[in-house]
């Protein structure tokens, strides 16, 4: 199905600037591509999408996520607490528990959440690499991503020196030698990656935290590997003080201004979180056209903060959505991203602080942006079909004036009508149709009554 015609909608929001953010109409696909957007009179024997009482707007494009966490989802112990301490009950108390099944499992999950949410394009940074493993995480994520038919960015993280807490009572995260690290990443980019702009499987360099999961000297190393082989690169950075008070006492530097000693600012690059920068290092990822995953969710849930991602919007600089691991929000899905975002910069900063149109454009334009993905993003003429429709008929959306901005301003779940990805369809009448959702909750709800005995006093 990658010929169609996308007939009677309410609104169209195209995810460009301006005056072109909105249009009415209709939006012809030409194998897989957008041929037309407008009043269009359907051709002799055309396949018709009906979108009559929807909204369309480009797929919604997830820049970080932690897909292995999402069947670690209401740890009681972690419920209450800071990222570090969270750190310390959740994942770093979980990882050795997950198998092969309970990874593939976990990672079904989180996609099945994200694209029933309008998600086209998914960036996992999954950080779990064990010699103890008989199978390789990269190719199973990737697999797990082609059942689903979304785009996937695999960012391959890794430590080369990691943390222990309570004294070694528990297992610590794996490490690995910066030659292996960055060996298996290249073996993961000769298999997956795609450097095209219309790319549905991308390898991205990803340490986990540059902070704390690796010697100073091996940043460098990293980037000009990295570049070497045509690969983005990620990570964590800014997500509490902590990361601040480190990088200050040890270097006399802030955290973004410190990356960019090590070479580690510029377009191929995108930070998640970024709660703690000041106004100089928002000005450092502007001129640079470094990107950010605004996670406002995850952050909110750990009292992390919120991101300054309005003033680097407001500058022009790269600005993404993002729902961040599961275990640290409990609803990893991009509406529920999008009104935490619509919703915290309020709070925090005054009602004029973010509109919704701004909103999802990062989550849309500016995510395909920072992932360098530019056949998507946008519905305009020759993009690729990558198309989320919102049907608008559940009570919470009735009575709205701005139809458009309702999958932002609405929160709550999602009612995903129709997705594509190059005009192939992934949620056809707001499911997935491949999928046995039943099964899925039984091996889930098998899975973390396995996870919680194993953890228990």
């Amino acid at each position: 199905m990658s010929d169609f015609l996308i007939k009677g909608a309410r609104g169209i929001f195209t995810g460009l600037q301006g005056e072109k953010a909105r249009a009415t109409g209709d939006i012809r696909v030409r194998a897989g591509v957008i041929a037309d957007v407008g009043a269009l009179t359907p051709e002799t024997g055309e396949k018709i999408v009906d979108a009559r009482g929807c909204v369309v707007t480009p797929g919604l494009v997830n820049t970080h996520h932690h897909l292995f966490q999402s069947l670690m989802k209401g740890v009681s112990d972690g419920l209450d607490s800071n990222l570090f301490r969270w750190l310390r009950v959740v994942p770093y108390t979980y990882w050795d528990k997950l198998d092969e099944e309970a990874l593939r499992v976990s990672a079904m999950v989180g996609m099945a959440e994200l694209a029933l949410s309008g998600a086209t394009t998914i960036a996992d940074h999954h950080y779990i690499f064990s010699d103890a493993y008989d199978f390789d995480p990269a190719d199973l994520l990737f697999e797990t991503a082609q059942k689903f038919g979304v785009r996937f960015v695999f960012c391959r993280g890794g430590a080369t020196q990691g943390r222990t807490f309570d004294e070694g009572r528990l297992k610590p995260i794996p490490t690995e030698s910066l030659d292996k690290m960055l060996a298996s990443i290249e073996r993961s980019a000769s298999r997956w990656h795609d450097p095209s702009a219309n790319a549905m499987r991308r390898v991205v360099l990803a340490p986990t935290t540059p902070t704390f999961s690796l010697d100073i000297g091996e940043l460098r190393e990293m980037a000009a590997t990295a570049r070497a082989k045509g690969l983005r690169m990620h990570t964590h950075l800014s997500e509490t003080s902590d990361y601040d008070a480190w990088t200050e006492s040890k270097y006399g530097l802030r955290p973004v201004h410190w990356m960019g000693e090590n070479d580690w600012l510029g377009p191929d690059v995108w930070f998640a979180h970024l709660t703690t920068m000041d106004d100089s290092e928002v000005r450092a990822l502007y001129e640079t056209g470094t990107g950010m995953a605004h996670c406002p969710q995850a952050n909110a849930r750990l009292g992390s903060g919120v991101a300054p991602a309005d003033r680097l919007s407001r500058m022009g600089g790269n600005v993404s959505l993002a729902v961040d691991g599961a275990a640290a929000n409990e609803a990893a899905d991009m509406i529920s991203a999008l009104y935490a975002a619509f919703t915290v910069h309020r709070a925090t900063k005054g009602a004029g602080a973010v509109a919704a149109d701004e909103i999802l454009r990062w989550a849309t334009a500016g995510g395909a942006k920072v992932l360098g993905l530019d056949a998507v993003g946008t519905i305009e003429t020759g993009k690729s079909a990558d198309i989320a429709i919102f049907e608008l008929n559940n009570p919470r959306y009735l009575g709205q004036h701005d139809v458009i901005a309702s999958p932002v301003i609405s929160g709550g779940q999602a009612q995903v009508r129709h997705s594509f990805v190059q005009g192939r369809e992934i949620v056809r009448d707001g499911k997935l149709p491949w999928l046995d959702m039943d099964q899925l909750a039984a091996d889930a709800n098998r899975i973390v009554a396995r996870m919680a005995a194993q953890v228990a006093p």
